[in-house]
């Protein structure tokens, strides 16, 4: 295939992807499609499928939420600590503004995206590239967290796998790459069961913990040193602000319905929203809880042991209930990084549809798999942990940033929205969606500025590269759209006189069908040799000169001589200076040998392949590759 030849299958592969009918949620699922196919309707998501499969993110945040809000009022000492519930309130608070936004979001905007898709719709080019970029970062930073914090609770648990992290780490990204790849679906279902058991565990850990009495010291009776500051300080704003902003990496994965409606069954809107509402009403519910408990067991932040360790400890005792939570845990955390590959191939299809990414992002495989996204997030959370060593610590500081820019941004982008439209109570839906921009705007800020020495600099200088890159893409597709005139109507087809050059080595039964295809497809066909100075390839020049003489097909044989050794480049600069009309098209056939079995390919010389290189690379010549396709013996 010519260079022009490949940019318009790149640029009919973008344009068939931008006609593709979007599904609004309102299509009825229709039995079989007209050649007997199976509905795709089959490989797209059920709401509690889509709990499963999308939800993993926010539930595993469990795990790090809570503590995280401890151990920044833990500097504040007991005191600090009564501050907890608040907190949580406000965070829980935040929840409620962000699942009804997103309902909103994923109505308003069937087609998925997200904060993406708002921003480009209400807040222009620019600060949606920016939404985008803050959503692949946090996406490919969640794969990183997920599979390193699970694999970090294995290791705590079996000291002697510590020195082979890494190579767990990407064993655990295979298992969930190899998963995605059959489809969301299959992804749902096998991740369904522990989705399962640790919201069942959790449940169970507060209503437990709630008709328990308080143990006296948990953090004393497990024999640890407490982590609460000695020299507390008093309850501040700046405190609060900065335990609020910590305990929101609880909110991580809310976006994540939003950005993938596409992959729910008809009516997708429908089944996406009530997958949102189910989401925020566990998540809060499971938040409130656990801070509930923090307070009633005054728990402190323990070196070696988690809150939720802490927390179950006291709830159920050091027993199997106790490790079965744990186990799930554990689970859950490593197997988070499915919200990544559940949200993050749709959101690159419509960033390839806009001309951001490669169109091949935009192409869907069987059971409605956007592949190339899929493997393109697992090289880069592949990168990135080999980069940290399978060190959790080295990543955290670098999440969580990226999608509060992209809650902010989405938050306004709805405020416009509904200033245009101005439905019902318009007002009231934009000062929800005012309220949630001030939030998740100012913690961002917080979190970037409280992180930045920490690793959150890399995100800082990430972001806006990647926004370059999403451009400079853009600009390429748009130069090659203006070369083939896309949108315009071309001129009327017409015949132009056709040279056809068939490269030939020898005579054999290959060079006679690669003439007799030349002459069917060309007005003049030539067959071209190249020769060398070499005393042996002289005498084969000779040869083949008196062969063809004898054998006098009706087609010129002509000798291109060439200094090197090269087979090429003599070739390309032959077919660039030949005499010919300015409408002429030049075709090069070059017969090949298709082996019989796939091994016979390592006998091959690969000439067909340089020289067709070297064609493409050098000429505006038209490129063909005819197989002679050799029968099992």
């Amino acid at each position: 295939m010519s260079m022009a030849q490949g940019e318009q299958a790149v640029s009919a592969a973008g344009s068939a992807a931008v006609e593709e009918p979007p599904d609004t949620g309102t299509q009825a699922a229709s039995g079989r499609t007209a050649a007997g196919a199976e509905p795709a309707d089959r490989h797209r998501l059920t709401a509690l499928q889509g709990l499963a499969a999308l939800s993993l993110d926010a539930m595993a945040s469990i795990a790090y939420g809570p503590e995280a809000i401890v151990l920044v009022l833990a500097a504040a000492g007991a005191r600090g600590l009564g501050f907890t519930l608040p907190v949580t309130l406000a965070i829980a608070g935040l929840l409620a503004v962000l699942v009804a936004s997103y309902r909103q979001v994923i109505a308003a905007f069937p087609n998925g995206g997200g904060s993406y898709a708002v921003a480009k719709s209400h807040l222009g080019r620019r600060t949606s590239l920016v939404a985008a970029a803050s959503l692949v970062l946090d996406y490919v930073l969640n794969v990183a967290v997920s599979i390193t914090a699970g694999v970090a609770a294995l290791t705590s648990a079996f000291p002697a796998l510590y020195g082979e992290r890494v190579w767990l780490c990407l064993a655990v990204l295979i298992l969930v790459t190899a998963i995605n790849l059959r489809g969301v679906v299959d992804s749902a279902k096998a991740f369904l069961v522990p989705t399962m058991l640790f919201v069942g565990a959790i449940l169970a850990l507060i209503i437990v913990g709630l008709f328990r009495d308080a143990p006296v010291s948990t953090a004393s009776a497990a024999g640890h040193a407490s982590a609460l500051s000695d020299n507390a300080t008093t309850v501040g704003a700046l405190l609060l602000l900065k335990a609020f902003a910590s305990g929101c990496s609880a909110l991580t994965g809310v976006e994540a319905v939003a950005n993938a409606v596409p992959s729910f069954r008809t009516p997708a809107v429908r089944r996406a929203q009530h997958t949102e509402v189910a989401l925020g009403a566990l998540l809060g519910v499971m938040l409130i809880g656990l801070s509930v408990l923090i307070g009633r067991f005054h728990l402190q932040p323990v070196h070696g042991v988690t809150v939720l360790a802490q927390l179950a400890d006291a709830s159920f005792g050091h027993n199997a209930a106790f490790y079965l939570l744990q186990f799930a845990t554990m689970v859950l955390l490593a197997l988070a990084a499915n919200t990544s590959f559940g949200g993050l191939p749709v959101l690159m299809s419509l960033l390839a549809r806009d001309n951001y990414l490669p169109h091949l992002f935009a192409l869907k495989a069987d059971r409605q798999v956007h592949r190339h996204g899929v493997l393109a997030l697992a090289a880069a959370s592949a990168a990135l942990l080999v980069f940290s060593g399978g060190n959790t610590n080295a990543l955290v500081p670098l999440f969580a940033i990226g999608v509060f820019v992209g809650f902010t941004i989405c938050q306004t982008g709805m405020v416009r929205h509904w200033y245009r439209q101005r439905p019902a109570h318009w007002r009231a839906k934009a000062a929800l969606n005012g309220l949630g921009a001030l939030l998740t705007g100012i913690a961002a800020v917080v979190v970037t500025g409280t992180k930045l020495t920490d690793g959150a600099w890399l995100v800082v200088i990430a972001l806006p590269l990647l926004v370059l890159a999403f451009e400079g893409i853009h600009r390429t597709c748009g130069r090659i759209g203006e070369r083939l005139e896309l949108g315009r109507i071309p001129q009327p087809p017409h015949r132009a006189r056709s040279l056809v050059v068939v490269p030939v080595s020898g005579l054999s039964r290959l060079t006679s069908q690669a003439l007799t295809a030349a002459r069917s497809l060309g007005d003049e066909v030539l067959a071209v040799t190249v020769t060398h100075n070499d005393p042996e390839d002289r005498q084969a020049a000779e040869t083949l000169r008196r062969d063809w003489e004898l054998w006098d097909p009706g087609v010129d044989l002509i000798e291109v001589p060439s200094t090197t050794r090269s087979l090429g480049r003599p070739l390309a600069a032959y077919i660039r200076n030949l005499p010919r009309p300015h409408d002429a098209q030049v075709t090069v056939l070059i017969p090949e040998v298709e082996p019989a079995h796939l091994w016979q390919r390592l006998l091959q010389n690969q000439r067909g392949a340089v020289v067709a290189h070297a064609v493409r690379r050098d000429t505006d010549a038209v490129i063909c590759r005819l197989r002679f396709r050799l029968a099992p013996s």
